[in-house]
């Protein structure tokens, strides 16, 4: 036996303490900060197709399961209520390692406290961060996270894009019970960050976008979005592996005005600037604003507003020294979106994106998955079926195109 190992053990269990220690009192070193892990770009839930299933969320329990990127050894979580009318009461919040389905290693598992107690009540139009917790984090882990509810409300605020399957169970059962018989729905609610107390020399990449980078055309439980396939890859990179990968798509999601939840400009404060030491930000967004300009004065607004956005959030990221990279907008032939002047705005903004020097980087989506020999289209064996979507071969792609150095 390596003598030297059982030294090795204590000291870092002594260097995990001190930072506990430190965190817990406020007193943080210097060489240390919160970094985001995951996210979730929280909206309101009010399609009935995606409200919780029967019986529903008061008083009952529910697990949900997400993938991390960056790793740690302590952790926090945040929570949101910001588009409710009424308080949510959280009694208490457990969080394990999934071990696949609704099943969790129980002994990895921990309750969250919130200023010590281990129940909260979440105001109206508001988000909350736990107490940090000790826990062990692998890099790309996947976590179950267990809530107990109390009183809830029906304008609940949550994820409906998880492309992942979460777990109702009726009654306040232990955060730790056997969830075999609870009811699966492909949701998230309340649950919107996941941070990491790491090195600052560790840094999140945030990507503000709409149903592509959300996902639609992925696998369920496969975790293959293109950001999940970009997180894989830096973390299998020595020079990029204290990487954590913030998706904060939302399908339908538009740039300035109309689709689902709030508009990118609105939310960018809250969902970027607000995530935990952010030094990247990947822009993939405005398919939405194009495709629904509804004739070709609409589409040149479109264009006008579009890059206005983007100039207000490149400059807002840079004062906060984030760099920001330009994807361009992909293909869309032969979808609901094509017509000539969607076509002409689409290649106007990926233009102004390749060309403007605003940009740090240009990620060019664009060029990667069309088609050859009809540039206005996306590659058939990359589209999800509706020629807008990419489907998971086409999200490997993405991820798997995109520049590690820019990371580093």
């Amino acid at each position: 036996m390596n003598a030297t190992k059982p030294f090795r053990i204590i000291k870092t269990l002594c260097f995990v303490s001190l930072l506990f220690a430190s965190v817990m009192c406020n007193a943080a070193l210097p060489s240390i900060t919160w970094v985001g892990t995951w996210s979730s770009a929280p909206q309101i839930v009010f399609e009935q197709n995606n409200m919780p299933p029967a019986p529903g969320l008061t008083n009952n329990t529910f697990r949900q399961i997400v993938r991390v990127s960056l790793g740690g050894e302590i952790i926090r979580l945040r929570f949101s209520n910001q588009f409710s009318k009424n308080p949510v009461t959280l009694k208490s919040v457990g969080v394990a390692v999934s071990t696949g389905g609704s099943s969790i290693n129980p002994k990895t598992h921990r309750l969250l406290k919130f200023n010590g107690k281990k129940d909260v009540v979440m105001s109206p139009n508001s988000d909350i961060v736990s107490d940090a917790l000790k826990f062990h984090l692998e890099p790309g882990a996947k976590i179950a996270i267990t809530i107990c509810y109390g009183g809830t409300t029906p304008d609940i605020t949550g994820h409906p894009a998880s492309r992942t399957t979460s777990y109702l169970l009726a009654g306040n059962e232990s955060p730790k019970a056997d969830f075999s018989s609870a009811i699966p729905t492909d949701h998230w609610y309340t649950i919107s960050g996941i941070e990491v107390y790491a090195p600052k020399t560790a840094g999140a990449i945030a990507i503000l976008g709409n149903s592509i980078a959300d996902g639609r055309g992925s696998g369920i439980n496969k975790f293959n979005r293109w950001g999940d396939v970009l997180s894989e890859r830096l973390l299998k990179n020595p020079k990029t592996a204290q990487r954590g990968v913030l998706n904060l798509g939302i399908g339908g999601n538009c740039v300035v005005q109309g689709g689902l939840g709030d508009p990118a400009i609105k939310r960018f404060d809250r969902d970027i600037l607000g995530q935990s030491g952010v030094k990247w930000l990947i822009v993939s967004i405005g398919v939405n604003d194009i495709g629904n300009a509804r004739n070709e004065a609409a589409s040149q607004g479109a264009i006008r507003e579009v890059i206005a956005a983007y100039e207000e959030m490149i400059t807002k990221a840079h004062e906060k020294g984030i760099k920001v990279y330009g994807a361009t907008i992909i293909p869309f032939g032969k979808s609901s979106y094509d017509g000539d002047h969607h076509q002409m705005a689409r290649q106007t903004i990926n233009d102004w994106i390749r060309s403007s020097d605003r940009f740090d980087a240009v990620i060019d989506f664009d060029q990667l998955m069309r088609d050859p020999l009809d540039t206005k289209t996306m590659q058939t064996e990359l589209q999800s079926g509706d020629f807008l979507h990419p489907n998971e071969a086409g999200y490997k792609t993405m991820g798997d195109f995109i520049d590690l150095s820019l990371f580093e």
